[in-house]
């Protein structure tokens, strides 16, 4: 088609040149001093067309000539770019093969052949990302020095050639964050978790809030062992919705039991149960785990209100869920009220296989001094293989205690004797 229409377009020229000048009938006159010259029109105007052609040919040519430095050197940048972007790329490309020496090695040709040339890379990002790969590199490497080395390189050059942009953040920006987010991550590798919350303080406000710098926050304060800390990123990692939903639930439950877990004293532990929120105050497995731990600090009585919303949905919960509060109340169960009376009555009515409720019960009713009641309830609980060893073996120095109060003594060291077996 492109043919067809210069074709179209030169045979226009040559029908408008035939009409006009056809004839030949015009004369050009150049006179100069005693000189005169007559051209034919025709001859006139060819003439003109050559010379400027041959004087615009001319000019190039001197252009060309006088350039040719400045293109050779054109040409030496472009080959170094190219070379330096390759590299760049096989630096890459090793890393994520594993090939990490070489990997390093090709990051830090590409920073040679950049820092030389420094027309490649004028804002300093290529630079940037070179550094950064042969930090990771060296990072798997376990080469610390050459890893902090580079990492404060990259810092450097990005801050050399930070210019002022517009609209968008700087792509050194990018990749600055880039390499704290890797700091990060390389202090935990290193177990410092100290300089990982440092370096995650330090990060931008807009880096700090995404949900990877969540996860190694996370990370950074479990190893610290800010369990408390800990469970308010979770949870917002969790709201964020970070984890699958059965994920989240295990991970906060985990990170709630230990908050509640590193407590000193009955103070404390009213705190750190006054963070949880209200869906975590209705775990019956966190909810157990608080009693236990407010009853070894002293406050059976705390301990066993907060288990008192729980034993109205008993028959809802699954099988270790209720073993779980059963068993806490029993730990909780010294100076238990009368109203728990009327409670596990109904619980052992409704569950008179589960050996949990049993000891429950068996507990209060010790409490209460209902010796019939007790025996019975602990003698099932104490000789219930599904019921887990301490709860077993508490049952049967309950019933030892029981045997001593009544003067049965005989009694009393079978109970002592067969916890002694559990115990062995």
């Amino acid at each position: 088609m492109r043919y067809i229409v210069w074709f179209l377009l030169i045979f226009a020229v040559a029908v408008v040149a035939a009409v006009t000048l056809g004839r030949n009938d015009g004369l050009v006159a150049i006179a100069w001093r005693d000189w005169r010259v007559e051209l034919s029109l025709n001859l006139f105007l060819a003439t003109t067309v050559l010379a400027c052609v041959a004087l615009v040919m001319t000019l190039q040519a001197l252009d060309s000539l006088l350039s040719l430095p400045k293109r050779a050197r054109d040409w030496r940048v472009l080959n170094r770019d190219r070379a330096a972007q390759g590299a760049l790329r096989e630096a890459l490309a090793e890393h994520f093969a594993a090939r990490y020496r070489r990997s390093q090695k090709a990051a830090v040709r590409s920073v040679a052949m950049l820092e030389e040339t420094p027309e490649i890379d004028q804002d300093g990002h290529a630079r940037q990302l070179a550094h950064l790969l042969s930090a990771a590199s060296a990072h798997k490497l376990q080469d610390r020095a050459q890893r902090d080395h580079h990492l404060a390189a990259m810092t450097d050059a990005g801050s050399a050639g930070a210019g002022p942009r517009r609209g968008k953040l700087k792509p050194h920006g990018a990749t600055q964050e880039g390499a704290q987010l890797l700091a990060v991550e390389w202090a935990l590798d290193d177990r410092d978790a100290a300089k990982a919350l440092t370096l995650i303080d330090a990060l931008p406000p807009g880096a700090s809030r995404r949900t990877q710098a969540l996860r190694l926050k996370l990370q950074a304060q479990r190893l610290e062992g800010r369990a408390t800390e800990a469970l308010v990123t979770a949870r917002l990692l969790a709201k964020h919705q970070a984890f699958a939903p059965h994920a989240a639930r295990g991970l906060l439950r985990s990170l709630a039991t230990e908050a509640l877990q590193s407590t000193r004293d009955t103070d404390q532990m009213r705190q750190a149960w006054a963070t949880l929120d209200a869906q975590e105050r209705q775990d019956p497995l966190l909810v157990a785990h608080a009693a236990k731990r407010m009853t070894d600090l002293g406050a059976a009585a705390t301990a066993r209100q907060w288990l008192e919303p729980l034993w109205g949905r008993l028959a809802q919960m699954p099988n270790d869920e209720r073993a779980a509060v059963a068993l806490a109340t029993a730990h909780a169960s010294e100076g238990a009220e009368a109203t728990w009376l009327a409670r596990l009555e109904e619980a052992t009515r409704r569950h008179p296989q589960d050996p949990a409720v049993s000891a429950a019960a068996g507990n209060v009713y010790a409490q209460h001094q209902l010796w019939g009641k007790a025996r019975a309830a602990l003698e099932q609980a104490a000789k219930s293989p599904d019921l887990a060893t301490p709860a077993r073996r508490q049952a049967w120095r309950t019933l030892g205690q029981l045997a001593r109060e009544q003067g049965d003594e005989a009694r009393a060291q079978q109970c002592d004797h067969a916890a002694a077996i559990l115990d062995g």
